[in-house]
């Protein structure tokens, strides 16, 4: 019983030493501050209420009489952008502005300069929050501007991550949904009827990738060639421009020449007959009887 009772009074320390740690260690991850822009000369001034809805005016301050001189810092904690009013020696708070998403902005510019700002201070007293207003102002122009656009820029990064964790939400939402066919569901497909030339051409297209080669051959090889018309004769044509061969003109004279030669005998041998049958014979030829009988 001992062993048992020591052991678990063991176990319970275990417990205790440990449970402090985690929480220990929550609260280091939840005050990480991430350090956005930092101005190593700022001046704070104490500026009077309000007295209507108007913007405030730096000439109406004493500009050359500041009420504390300091550093400023600008971090981000979380969906948190926090102003800081620190000593330049020892870093001690001064005092400190909160950016949140949906509320008022703690700086306001003034009507009358670009270097100077009223800063909306707070603080935590006893649980209870106080804020009070404070008049802030830079050395140098450009100081002014990039603490404005650090402010700017921890609010776009807040409209970000919001914008992304609404899509996510909705990606979840909608990806949960089950699109699956349960017992007893069916889908019905509703068709559109075919025209009839669709059916045919269909028909037709198929029965020509049916044929095998050899009939592709066939039915193409029962096709008769067109066999283009000759050109007609023209003086540049090679039947006018050739001239024929000696072989040939040579053939055709000699077949005229014996054409006529066979003619001048028939008729030579009639003229022989009838001279025979008359009885007249040619005289001889006297060419020159006529001068003889002249002389």
């Amino acid at each position: 019983m001992d062993q048992a009772s020591s052991s678990s009074n063991v176990k319970e320390e275990k417990r205790s030493s440990t449970d402090p740690v985690t929480v220990d260690e929550n609260e280091e991850r939840e005050a990480i501050e991430i350090p956005l822009f930092q101005v190593p000369e700022c001046y704070v001034y104490l500026i009077p209420p309000r007295k209507s809805a108007a913007s405030y005016r730096a000439d109406e301050w004493d500009v050359n009489k500041w009420a504390w001189e300091g550093a400023l810092k600008v971090v981000s904690k979380g969906e948190e952008c926090i102003i800081k009013l620190v000593d330049k020696t020892t870093g001690e708070l001064y005092a400190q502005a909160f950016l949140r998403d949906g509320e008022l902005h703690p700086v306001e510019a003034v009507i009358d300069s670009s270097r100077y700002f009223v800063l909306r201070v707070e603080e935590n007293i006893g649980g209870r929050v106080r804020h009070a207003f404070i008049g802030l102002g830079f050395r140098e122009r450009t100081e002014a501007y990039d603490v404005q656009a650090a402010l700017h820029d921890h609010m776009k990064y807040l409209n970000k991550k919001k914008t992304a964790e609404e899509m996510e939400q909705h990606f979840q939402n909608t990806s949960s949904v089950d699109y699956s066919l349960k017992e007893g569901e069916t889908i019905v497909l509703q068709l559109k009827n075919r025209n009839e030339k669709d059916t045919k051409t269909k028909l037709v297209e198929k029965s020509l990738s049916n044929l095998s080669l050899e009939d592709k051959g066939k039915s193409i090889e029962t096709i008769p060639p067109i066999i283009p018309p000759p050109p007609p004769p023209g003086p540049l044509s090679p039947a006018a421009t050739t001239p024929k061969s000696p072989s040939s003109l040579s053939l055709q004279r000699s077949s005229e020449q014996q054409d006529l030669d066979t003619k001048r005998e028939e008729v030579e041998k009639k003229e022989d007959q009838e001279a025979k049958e008359t009885g007249v014979e040619d005289a001889p030829d006297d060419d020159f009887g006529d001068f003889q009988a002249a002389g």
